[in-house]
Order: structure tokens, then C-alpha cells, then sequence
């Protein structure tokens, strides 16, 4: 469980978690059986990449009873379970087998995740299992078959893992590692955009990291592919699950050793340094340009804060 009393309400969305995984609760045969079968258990349910909420008067919520959940066509041989919260109630997460429009989904929303970030009625610490249970689920949609065989995969230990009964292949959730970096050249940073995003949003330089290759020479590669920037020493600042569908975004500053642009356009619409008054306009959207910075809630925006804040010392 994330402890993190002394953390600053800019800390990236989908890092805390009211749950205590408890991975050696998997190991049991019936544990996903059992979990289903706890007085106080709760059920995640997805359509899709949507999740299933309800609006109370005062919160959103985004758990159900087993009951509940079995009402609106949750598929239980799919689940996963996700931990539990401190009295040791566990929660799952699963799909549902049908999504359909009848009575018994009257007054519940289809939620996509990124509209949450922005959610002030839903309690960081659930953000965290929301991340978990998404990747979790995309990841079973996709590995329904053996990549050494073909034949059909079977859910185990509580989702956690899937086997092949055909050739005794045991496949694992993935996580795709993605550097995110702010690379600094004194009182200036160098922010880009791609055409998809928003009018006027300029963000920090991503992209993922490459099987043999270092956080840092990742970091490097993806600046120099994208910008023309050589980039010398990096530091290592936040990470942030990022479940589009199952990414470890992990943040870091960098320290420019060049300075001439040179916008790779198959990757960027543009990219340019930014000082840091100019930054500071973006972050308060009274840049007289119309220009501005991702919201809170991302790795970039954290970066980028803390930038701006002062704690962002990266040595030669």
C-alpha cells in the first residue's frame, strides 16, 4: 500500500492505492473463489476501457457488491484480484459478459479513465486499483491464446497468470516501461507537441524505453530522435502507472549538452525551449499565445511543477 502523508496534492494520479495486493494470497487454489466469496467483498466491473460507476451525493463509486456486479453481467472466470483494503476486505475486477441497456443499469455511468484524473468526487487511493484493474483486464482480452502454440490460454492464481494447457506455457502481465523527461538548459526547458493533442498544449519529450537499454540511454535516444537535443546527465524524478493500456511512465530531468533544435515532424508538430516565466504562464493558462501544459494529474505536469518549485537538481 502506498504511505504518503507527506507528499504534495500534485503527486501524478493513479499512484495511490487504498489496497495491500497481498501477492501471497494468489498462490491458493480457490483464492479468487474465496475473494468472491467475502461478506465485504467488492467487484471493479469494465465495459471494455470503460469502467462502471455510480454517482452518490457524495462521491463516485466504483465498486459493487458480488450481488450487484452478478446483475450486471459480470463475468467472474475472468477476474482479478486486485488486494485488500485494510480490514481486509478484498477487491476484483472483471468484465462483464453483456452490456446491455435494460433496467438493472439505470443510474450507472461508463466511465473512461482519463476523464477521472480530473474527478474530484473520487478519492486518489481508489485511482490506484482503477489503474491496476484496467491493465489487468486488457492484458487477459489479448492473451486469450498461446504465443508459443495458439491454443487457448486459462486464467490462474487469481488472474495473475495464464496458462496453456496445450503445451504448459505459463504466460505473465506485461508492463511497458516509457521514459517522460524535462530537459533543462539553465533557466529553460524543452517541451513538444504532437498534432493530436490539444490546441496550444506543448508537454514534455516520451517514449519507450527498448529491450537492452538503460532508463537513462532511453531517455537520451528518445531527445536526440525527437529533438536533435544531446543530453548528458539524467536523474530519475516520479513514475506513474499509465493504464493506456499497461505503461510505467517513469520520470526523469535531463541536462542539455546542445541547443539547436531540430524537430523530427514524423514524431512532433513542434518543439522549442520554454523559460521559465514562460512555463509558469502556461502552468496558470494566461500565456498571451493561448499556450499550456497537461493537467494535473500527469507525470509531465509533476515534472514540470517541480521544475518550476526548484527540486529538480541534476548533476554533471
Amino acid at each position: 500500500m502506498s504511505h504518503r502523508s507527506d507528499a504534495p496534492s500534485r503527486l501524478p494520479a493513479f499512484c495511490e492505492t487504498v489496497l495491500d495486493r497481498r501477492a501471497e494470497r494468489r498462490q491458493a487454489p480457490d483464492a479468487l473463489r474465496d475473494a468472491l466469496a467475502h461478506p465485504d467483498a467488492r467487484v471493479m466491473i469494465f465495459t471494455g476501457d470503460r469502467i462502471v460507476a455510480r454517482r452518490t451525493d457524495e462521491r463516485l463509486e466504483v465498486t459493487f457488491t458480488r450481488q450487484r456486479a452478478g446483475e450486471l453481467g459480470a463475468d467472474e472466470e475472468i477476474g482479478v484480484l486486485l488486494g485488500f483494503t485494510p480490514d481486509g476486505a478484498p477487491w476484483i475486477a472483471t468484465s462483464v459478459r453483456r452490456d446491455g441497456d435494460d433496467s438493472t443499469w439505470i443510474g450507472l455511468e461508463r466511465l473512461g479513465l482519463r476523464p477521472l484524473l480530473a474527478e474530484p468526487s473520487l478519492g486518489p487511493s481508489h485511482l490506484g486499483p482503477v489503474a491496476e484493474a484496467r491493465s489487468m483486464l486488457d492484458w487477459h482480452a489479448r492473451h486469450g491464446f498461446c504465443a508459443r502454440c495458439g491454443s487457448p490460454t486459462k486464467s490462474r492464481l487469481a488472474g495473475w497468470r495464464r496458462a496453456c494447457p496445450s503445451c504448459g506455457a505459463e504466460h505473465f502481465p506485461r508492463v511497458d516501461p516509457v521514459a517522460i523527461m524535462l530537459v533543462l538548459d539553465g533557466d529553460r526547458c524543452l517541451l513538444g507537441r504532437q498534432p493530436r493533442m490539444g490546441r496550444g498544449m506543448y508537454t514534455c519529450l516520451a517514449g519507450f524505453i527498448e529491450p537492452g537499454e538503460t532508463i537513462d540511454d532511453g531517455v537520451r535516444r528518445e531527445v536526440l530522435e525527437e529533438s536533435g537535443i544531446a543530453v548528458g546527465a539524467v536523474r530519475y524524478h516520479a513514475s506513474q502507472p499509465w493504464p493506456f493500456p499497461s505503461s510505467l511512465m517513469i520520470g526523469a530531468y535531463g541536462q542539455a549538452t546542445s541547443r539547436d533544435v531540430v524537430v523530427d515532424h514524423d514524431e512532433l508538430e513542434d518543439c522549442r525551449w520554454f523559460k521559465r516565466d514562460e512555463v509558469a504562464h502556461m502552468v496558470e493558462k494566461s500565456q498571451p499565445d493561448g499556450l499550456w501544459v497537461p493537467p494535473l494529474g500527469t507525470l509531465s505536469r509533476h515534472l514540470i511543477d517541480d521544475w518550476l518549485a526548484g527540486a529538480h537538481a541534476v548533476r554533471a
